[in-house]
């Protein structure tokens, strides 16, 4: 007999129940898009100039950065699409184990990644990533369905920092594989047995992803229906994207805070995106195995200190308030871009990752937690948080196209990250606008 779900909207146990899908899905964006795929990636390629695909020859990471910007284009268009079906049949859940299962199935396909069948792997690197960002529309809009008001802030933290200690733990698992694959009876060449290690780590990704979701999914609720199934349904997610686009000039806060967030997470993502690639081309490591080793302690210091950052944050959010504690957060990213155009050597480079992870995590779980308090009381949460998603995938392709523009012309990554500082100081600008003691202050 099936289980009823009886748990009460800010029960802990649901609202646990809800950031344990953060541990699940956490090991995505740290393990394939961080740190073991790019290692093995470049390896992969590293003898040779270029890439022949779809009749091109690309160099190994644009071709990588191609199939990353399609990958969200996808993603912007079919989450209103998906969502708004989702929100309509009432039953989220099912789409949001859809994208789960799709994501780790392909997170194990991508073992077979080789340049000798480099269609396949790079359809399975596609699919993975769209995978983990349209399960997290549906995660994310679950927010305001578990936790109250005045639970949100916490509760946005709690899944940010369950999420960044479980791919800690997952990470660390991977990296003694590949460093000491003789411990887990891996055999062949130091040089075979480490690229054996990162391709059983990809099927690890998967196997957790999948595994540590069924807690999420035991106890959160179906979701609401808002209406009756009919032959125009693969509309209704444009026609509710549309619907919450109207409603937004009803809530003038939520249409103040909307640009505002804009504009600050197209440079957020996108510096957290090509972080790991600053760290390759611009710090001066002594070789590539420092380097290497570099890259993944300043990667695992961003997520160690995310967990405290994004706990900071929230006690701020409830002493300060929200939008006092947003700006403050700009500001200080706004700091970190400056300092990073300055930044030589691994030391400097750590400390910048010190500063990223404690700012990192707090902006991303207080920007969640307070759009969640902003849009209104409604059934079809799914849709307002596709539109927050589509919102943050459109900043980041503009991003990415701005950062790739000022790194060609002037051929210096700096430049580029010294750019975003504007759209820091900017987004804190824009959050000035909103009155502060609307929105988290206790």
């Amino acid at each position: 007999m099936r289980r009823k779900n009886n748990l009460e909207k800010g029960n802990p146990r649901l609202i646990n129940a809800w950031a344990s899908y953060d541990w699940a899905n956490s090991v995505y964006p740290l393990v394939i898009s961080s740190t073991v795929f790019p290692i093995y990636f470049s390896t992969i390629s590293e003898e040779i100039s270029t890439i022949e695909f779809l009749g091109y020859d690309f160099k190994n990471t644009a071709l990588i950065s191609f199939v990353t910007a399609m990958a969200f284009v996808v993603v912007a268009f079919n989450s209103p699409l998906l969502s708004g079906i989702a929100d309509y049949i009432g039953n989220k859940k099912r789409f949001m184990k859809i994208f789960v299962y799709t994501g780790s199935v392909s997170c194990m396909g991508l073992y077979f990644f080789e340049l000798d069948n480099i269609y396949m792997g790079l359809f399975f690197y596609f699919l993975a990533l769209i995978g983990f960002r349209a399960s997290l529309v549906f995660y994310n809009s679950y927010l305001p369905d578990i936790a109250r008001p005045d639970q949100q802030d916490f509760a946005s933290a709690r899944g940010f920092s369950m999420g960044y200690i479980g791919s800690i733990i997952l990470l660390i698992f991977n990296l003694s594989m590949v460093l000491q694959p003789d411990w887990y009876g891996i055999t062949g060449t130091p040089a075979e047995s480490s690229m054996k290690a990162m391709k059983y780590s990809f099927i690890t990704v998967g196997i957790w992803w999948a595994l540590f979701s069924q807690y999420a999914f035991y106890h959160l609720p179906k979701g609401n229906s808002s209406g009756k199934v009919t032959k125009d349904i693969f509309w209704n997610g444009f026609l509710e994207l549309k619907k919450v686009w109207r409603e937004i000039d009803d809530y003038p806060i939520l249409k103040k805070f909307l640009p505002a967030f804009f504009v600050y997470s197209t440079a957020l993502q996108t510096v957290i995106l090509i972080a790991t690639y600053f760290g390759e081309e611009e710090i001066r490591w002594v070789d590539s195995e420092q380097k290497t080793i570099g890259l993944i302690v300043s990667i695992l210091l961003i997520q160690i200190v995310a967990i405290f950052g994004a706990y900071a944050t929230a006690f701020a959010s409830k002493r300060f308030g929200n939008i006092t504690t947003l700006i403050v957060v700009n500001f200080i990213w706004a700091g970190l871009c400056i300092f990073a155009f300055f930044i030589r050597t691994p030391f400097e480079f750590y400390t910048a990752a010190a500063g990223v992870g404690m700012v990192m995590g707090g902006i991303q779980s207080l920007s969640r937690s307070t759009y969640s308090k902003l849009i209104p009381e409604t059934n079809d949460t799914t849709s307002f948080f596709s539109f927050y998603d589509v919102t943050e995938k459109v900043g980041i392709i503009i991003g990415m196209g701005i950062f790739g523009t000022i790194d060609q012309i002037t051929g210096s990554m700096r430049n580029s990250i010294f750019f975003f500082l504007i759209f820091f100081v900017l987004g804190a600008l824009l959050l000035s606008r909103i009155p502060n003691n609307l929105i988290g202050k206790k």
